[in-house]
């Protein structure tokens, strides 16, 4: 009962370090473990890009922002079941075994960028609170860089983050519906390829 007293501050920084540090194991646990044959070539480290790109709104080119000519899968993006996100498009693709493209959707970036290459999903984190303060749900870490993760998620009430003020920030964010497709697409060690 002596827990009632904390601050909430003090819970979310204990559960926000609790969270790193068990990121941190799983990357190393995964990276001492078998890979995906289509990994074992390339496995770059991903390091954030430094200028941030400016926002795209996701009604862009269609108002559910699935366009026709956007939904083909971007080439040199691998082969096989996958999930790619293109950085200039700000878009992510589903990808099936045959590698059709299940459902395609855009996305709105942090400030940071990973760099283009291929990656594995890793942990999956229900719910919790983004480094911008807000309530996000279906959180799916994908690389991590000088202390930064890069993860999908969306956020609980559906919105568009708000500007960062400087902050950097490497969430990508969708609307509800598509982050609950890519929470039940992208299982851990799910490849997750990063075009240009």
């Amino acid at each position: 009962m002596a827990a009632r007293g904390l601050p909430t501050w003090a819970w979310v920084t204990g559960l926000t370090s609790a969270a790193i540090v068990v990121v941190i194991g799983l990357a190393v646990q995964a990276g001492s473990g078998p890979k995906p044959a289509a990994l074992d070539d390339r496995s770059p480290v991903a390091s954030a890009s430094e200028t941030p790109r400016p926002k795209k709104s996701l009604s862009e080119g269609g108002e559910d922002g699935a366009e026709t000519a956007a939904t083909s899968v971007p080439p040199e993006s691998g082969t096989g079941r996958r999930l790619v996100y293109g950085l200039e498009a700000d878009r992510v693709w589903l990808v099936d075994a045959g590698d059709k493209a299940l459902r395609s959707f855009t996305v709105w970036p942090g400030t940071l960028d990973p760099e283009p290459g291929e990656y594995q999903a890793g942990t999956r984190t229900a719910a919790t609170t983004g480094s911008d303060g807000v309530a996000i749900e279906h959180v799916v870490y994908f690389a991590f860089s000088g202390g930064v993760n890069f993860a999908f998620s969306h956020a609980e009430d559906g919105a568009s983050p708000a500007p960062a003020d400087g902050k950097q920030t490497a969430g990508v964010r969708m609307k509800v519906e598509d982050g609950t497709a890519l929470w039940e697409f992208a299982s851990t060690g799910t490849p997750v390829v990063v075009v240009p």
